[in-house]
């Protein structure tokens, strides 16, 4: 019925999650220059230890995936240890999308499922453009999962 996406985050929302890892880096490299006493060793491996921690945190962005099929959200992500998270659609009851300065600035949002799964609360998709109308489509499959499973959400207002 419907195609299945597949979303990564935008190559600039990983140049925004990554600037602070890079900028405590060329911080303390650039401290470790300083010959004063103990500190210059102490920036060093610090400063070795942050550009470590950098290109981990690069190469989960870069596996960070998304799968949204008919039937529910696939949530791929780690590096050493790789996870896959489910979240049925039907189960999804609210959406949110938020954009920080930066990512006004970049026109990238992002994107939040609430849900009533116990495990998974909420789902955070990172990275998505600006044009991109990715809660209507979300939406349009959740409402087709609770029609085919002949759920109905009751309120008590």
């Amino acid at each position: 019925m419907f195609r299945t996406l597949i979303h990564r985050p935008d190559w600039r929302q990983v140049i925004i999650c990554l600037t602070p890892y890079l900028f405590v880096t060329v911080m303390l490299l650039y401290f470790s220059s300083f010959h004063i006493f103990f500190l210059h060793e102490l920036c060093l491996y610090a400063g070795f230890a942050a550009l470590v921690w950098t290109f981990y945190q690069f190469f989960w962005y870069m596996k960070l995936e998304y799968i949204i099929t008919d039937e529910q959200i696939i949530f791929l992500h780690g590096v050493f240890y790789y996870t896959t998270d489910y979240m049925e659609l039907y189960r999804v009851v609210d959406y949110q999308q938020t954009r920080s300065l930066i990512q006004q600035l970049t026109r990238i949002k992002t994107v939040t499922l609430l849900s009533g799964d116990r495990n998974m609360r909420a789902l955070d998709i990172i990275g998505v453009k600006e044009q991109e109308d990715m809660i209507q489509e979300i939406r349009n499959r959740v409402e087709s999962n609770k029609r085919r499973k002949g759920i109905y959400e009751i309120t008590n207002r």
